[in-house]
């Protein structure tokens, strides 16, 4: 299976200086769960709702004045929309995200895919993965906690 098969189609691309507000209302209004960043035709970060959580809002960032730039993840993991779902996951796996952009073989945005979206289609060997990379971030927020509060 490729990963054209599994990807939403559906890929935001939104300017640096948006504010968070206006991000957080495409995640309300459109449902996107993790707009792409672009500058002059290149992609150049992506976000999520957590990160507007962690690095925003915890940090009492205005969210109206704000540009998403500032707490964006910078830089993007990609694939092309012709490969096979292993290799996406492995890429996934290797650098610890659950989003990959995805490009054509012109390099043009063509869409997003997501563990749930690799989980709503793989195959067993796939769960048998996903299932690996999910007990991974477990044990690291596990980790985490444990750190913060130790008994």
């Amino acid at each position: 299976m490729k990963v054209q098969d599994v990807m939403s189609r559906h890929a935001e691309w939104i300017s640096p200086d948006t504010t968070l507000v206006d991000v957080a209302k495409r995640f309300r209004d459109q449902e996107i769960g993790c707009p792409l960043i672009g500058q002059q035709d290149r992609l150049i970060g992506i976000v999520t709702d957590r990160d507007i959580a962690r690095r925003a809002v915890a940090a009492g960032m205005d969210p109206r004045t704000t540009p998403v730039s500032t707490i964006m993840t910078k830089g993007i993991a990609w694939c092309y929309d012709d490969v096979d779902i292993d290799e996406a996951i492995r890429l996934m796996a290797s650098k610890e995200i659950h989003h990959l952009a995805v490009m054509n073989r012109s390099k043009r945005l063509v869409g997003v895919v997501t563990l749930s979206d690799l989980a709503q289609h793989g195959e067993t060997a796939t769960f048998q993965q996903l299932s690996r990379l999910a007990a991974r971030d477990s044990e690291h927020h596990q980790h985490l906690r444990a750190q913060r509060h130790p008994h």
